[in-house]
Formats: C-alpha cells, structure tokens, sequence
C-alpha cells in the first residue's frame, strides 16, 4: 500500500476552495510550528479552530478538546500529532464525515493515509500547508 499525495494543482484548488480549517494539537506556545504555521494561514484569511485539550484559547479562537466538539463544518483538519496517533485521528474523520485530511511535514504513516483517502478525504500527507500555501497560492 503506497499513499501519493495529490497534485500541486489539485493542492492549490483546494486551498483556494476552503476556508474552514480545524487544526489537532494546534500549541499556544508561540516557538511551535503548529502555532506559527496555523498563524500564517489565519493572516491569509483561515478561519482556524485550535483542537487541544486543557486549553481555553489559541490565536484568539475558542479551542476544542476533540474535534467532534467543534461546531458547524469544517472543511480541513490539519494534524500536527505524532505519526502512531493518526490511525484514531484517520478513523474519527471517517466517521464525522471529515472531507480533507492534511498531515503535516514530517509525519507519515501510509496506512492511515490510505485508509483516509480510500474513504474519500481528499488527504495530503508530509507536506507543510503553510510553505504549499506560499508556493502555490501566492
């Protein structure tokens, strides 16, 4: 089983598309790349909702202790989670009906990504949204 991320284009019509972007583990420690990459995209224009347990708030956002807790529809979940966590992260977006699933640089785990994209998640995998954005979007 062998997951390909999809297409720069198709990656940029997506993130031309979207809007709504729950992020797992966003930190509000402002030295960690969940926070500094999930500030950019705000700036950009994202409405980003922190999903962190023990936390009240991030970047000004209410945050969420799991993602079914999030209210109204999200459009991405952004994982910056350990790779051995995604298999639960993969199998809670199936079933909350999730469309996209976007792993971040630096965690991978085909399986999990497979199953996301075999279930119809559109699903990105190793690659940072906030350099993608830069790259393809700008």
């Amino acid at each position: 089983m062998q997951f390909t991320n999809p297409d720069d284009l198709a990656i940029r019509d997506f993130l031309q598309r979207i809007r709504r972007i729950a992020v797992l583990g966003l930190s509000p420690n402002q030295h960690r790349p969940s926070y500094h990459v999930s500030a950019h995209m705000q700036r950009f224009g994202y409405d980003i909702v922190p999903v962190r347990p023990g936390v009240a708030s991030v970047l000004g956002q209410p945050a969420y202790a799991h993602l079914q807790d999030v209210p109204g529809r999200v459009e991405l979940v952004n994982v910056f989670r350990n790779a051995n966590e995604l298999d639960t992260i993969v199998e809670n977006c199936i079933s909350l009906g999730m469309p996209a699933i976007w792993i971040q640089q630096g965690i991978i785990n085909e399986a999990a990504a497979c199953r996301a994209r075999d279930a119809g998640l559109f699903v990105v995998m190793d690659r940072c949204i906030y350099i993608d954005y830069l790259h393809l979007c700008l």
